[in-house]
């Protein structure tokens, strides 16, 4: 007999239907599975005969051919172990022929029977909501995920018993009710006045979250510069309910979501400098997303900065600017999500002390040289702010006081400055939601200076041979600093701010030549 039921895999953060189709018929016992499906799926074999036969369900010897379509689409992972599992007691006549219709079956099988969580839970739920699938039936950890998707019947089961009992007419599975997740800006303990002292670096990470840009501290060992990065989450606007699905769906598929039904912050990814390229920008056999995609709307940190490899530098400049990563492979590309905000930080030389107050620096001209030539100027040319991070005075830190605003405050700023920008979007394009995303174009529209500002960022540029990218980032900089000022345009004191943000251009920084 033959029996039919569906299934979805994923592909890079997209799902897709799988048509998993089981024929039981007479001949020499085999169990032979088709469908361009890899070494997981084909191991689903031992546990699907090891969970029937545990859980009560003696099987016949029988031929037993399974094919997995689309053909031309690999399948991975374990999760058609339940509906193989399902589609085969139909085909031995052991449950109703339209018992499996109008579901979609997803779940890894243990050997005793219980069900076990797969990946991949929030993309599969979207893409049923989006092409009319009302009804999923998944692992109780995995359906918990599908909470913030609505207008489905998300049931959970945990074992293969209780499914096969219901669909006898037994107990219903539970559902998931389907609810709004609340979305906060900041973790608990986590707030900008926490810093002390280091007003100009704090004023940066204020505008580098206002415009959405990427920015490079500069500092001895011990200046805070890890503290700064970690708190510019703190300042972030929450996220809008499409950022937090999409967001979500990436941990989904890379199975670090942990059962939860949404993220509710803004991701910070912070990788070792050890880390691959493709740990970084993801890719492997089986493509999975890398740390650019984890942090997709929201902050990869890279701290030690020239110490990571020159090939993982260089393969995030692509993604900057396109705001998402392609994968090729002979048989798929996958694109993932990756718009983010960089933020690093580095040593001015590899002894970490030169232009220290407190101490003297060891390194020769040599040795910082080399150090500097581990970054490329393209890549520089991308941080859109780089500020120097000083000690702070002793006196400062012991006095306990907290200095500056709470990010509370910072982030209400930061608020109001993008909803200026929202509203220039609209005839910008949709891609232009924050400043640091302008195309040239529109940099030219909403950014030209006066002409006193104008004359300064000429006068600077030709001094210091800015790149035309760089002529650029400044004024989406000067854009977003009037934006906080809540100014209708931009004046000299903007664009004077801005290039006073940008210390790798000045004399004496040791990257002119790069």
């Amino acid at each position: 007999m033959l029996a039919k039921t569906l299934s979805a895999g994923v592909l890079g953060i997209e799902a897709y239907p799988v048509h998993i189709e089981v024929d039981v018929s007479l001949g020499l016992p085999q169990y032979n599975l088709v469908g361009l499906a890899d070494s997981a799926v084909k191991e689903g074999a031992v546990r699907v005969r090891s969970a029937l036969e545990n859980s009560g369900f003696a099987l016949p010897p029988r031929r037993v051919t399974i094919n997995l379509a689309p053909a031309d689409v690999r399948k991975d992972g374990a999760a058609f172990d339940l509906p193989i599992a399902l589609a085969l007691l139909v085909a031995l006549e052991l449950l109703p022929p339209d018992c499996l219709d109008g579901k979609l079956w997803l779940g890894e099988l243990g050997l005793d029977g219980s069900i076990r969580r797969v990946s991949g839970g929030m993309p599969i739920a979207l893409w049923a909501q989006q092409h009319g699938q009302p009804q999923l039936v998944l692992p109780v950890d995995s359906a918990s995920e599908t909470a913030a998707v609505r207008g489905l019947t998300v049931y959970s089961a945990s074992s293969l018993l209780q499914v096969v009992e219901w669909l006898q007419g037994g107990a219903p599975l539970p559902t998931v009710d389907s609810r709004v997740v609340g979305l906060s800006a900041s973790a608990v303990g986590c707030d900008l006045s926490d810093v002390r002292g280091n007003e100009q670096p704090k004023r940066a990470l204020a505008i580098a979250a206002a415009g959405g840009h990427n920015l490079l501290m500069l500092g001895p060992p011990g200046t805070g510069k890890s503290m700064l990065a970690r708190r510019l989450v703190s300042i972030l606007p929450p996220m809008t309910e499409t950022e937090a699905l999409s967001a979500t769906a990436v941990y989904s598929a890379a199975g670090l979501l942990g059962g939860k039904p949404l993220l509710q912050q803004r991701p910070f990814r912070a990788p070792h400098h050890e880390v691959s390229v493709v740990g970084l920008v993801g890719g492997g056999s089986n493509p999975r997303p890398g740390e650019i995609s984890l942090a997709h709307h929201g902050v990869l940190f890279l701290d030690e900065l020239p110490e990571f490899p020159r090939a993982a530098l260089e393969s995030l400049r692509q993604p900057l600017e396109e705001r998402q990563i392609t994968i090729v492979r002979a048989r798929c590309a996958v694109t993932y999500p990756a718009s983010f905000s960089l933020m690093a930080a580095m040593n001015p030389c590899p002894c970490g002390f030169r232009g220290s107050s407190l101490r003297s620096c060891r390194c020769d001209l040599g040795t910082i040289a080399r150090y500097l030539a581990k970054l490329s100027g393209p890549l520089l040319d991308r941080f859109d702010l780089h500020v120097e991070v000083p000690h702070v005075d002793y006196q400062t830190l012991l006095d306990g006081k907290r200095t500056g605003d709470p990010s509370s405050l910072v982030r209400e700023q930061v608020m109001a400055a993008r909803a200026l920008q929202v509203e220039r979007a609209q005839r910008n394009g949709p891609n232009a939601l924050c400043n640091a995303t302008l195309s040239a174009d529109a940099v030219l529209d909403v950014a030209r200076p006066d002409p006193t500002g104008e004359k300064l960022l000429l006068a600077y540029a030709r001094k210091h041979v800015l790149s035309n990218r760089a002529v650029h980032r400044v004024l989406r900089v000067a854009r977003t600093i009037a934006d906080l000022a809540l100014a209708p345009s931009v004046g000299a004191a903007h664009i004077a701010e801005a290039l006073s943000l940008r210390v790798l251009d000045r004399p004496g920084s040791g990257v002119q030549s790069l």
